[in-house]
């Protein structure tokens, strides 16, 4: 179960350093991740097992999501961790997601989601100024 918020650069060759605090976890799925795009205008980052059950859920479904098919499966890059934690993004799903240096990355149970740290920070200023969607409503914090 991946979650916390971690702001994080990547290098000049656009890999990203893993938090140490996910790393046993992402070793015991063999190191071994799929990147693909997001409909937010994010990145989905996961471990390879969460990542084959997700791409089965995706191929099931009928021909009228033939380009959300394109979008999650089209894009899909496998990638591995090196030897100190670091994935490489490809520049296609950096350009993407608008990621150039600085991300955030969001541990949101089965998978990451990774951000342009700015875009992030606009789209969670926005949505705390908003209203709660319904389904909070008999929500208890």
């Amino acid at each position: 179960m991946f979650q916390g918020a971690s702001s994080l650069s990547l290098d000049a060759k656009g890999r990203l350093s893993m938090p140490t605090r996910h790393r046993d976890a992402l070793a015991a799925a063999g190191n071994q991740l799929t990147i693909t795009k997001h409909p937010h205008g994010c990145l989905m980052v996961f471990p390879r097992p969460e990542w084959e059950r997700f791409r089965d859920r995706i191929g099931a479904l009928p021909m009228s999501a033939q380009w959300w098919k394109r979008i999650f499966l089209g894009n899909a890059m496998d990638v591995e961790l090196d030897g100190t934690g670091r994935v490489l993004v490809s520049p296609e799903l950096r350009a993407a997601a608008g990621i150039e240096r600085d991300t955030m990355l969001l541990g949101m149970g089965n998978h990451f989601e990774l951000w342009d740290k700015a875009t992030y920070e606009a789209k969670e200023a926005e949505a705390m100024q908003g209203q709660m969607p319904d389904v909070f409503k008999d929500f208890s914090f």
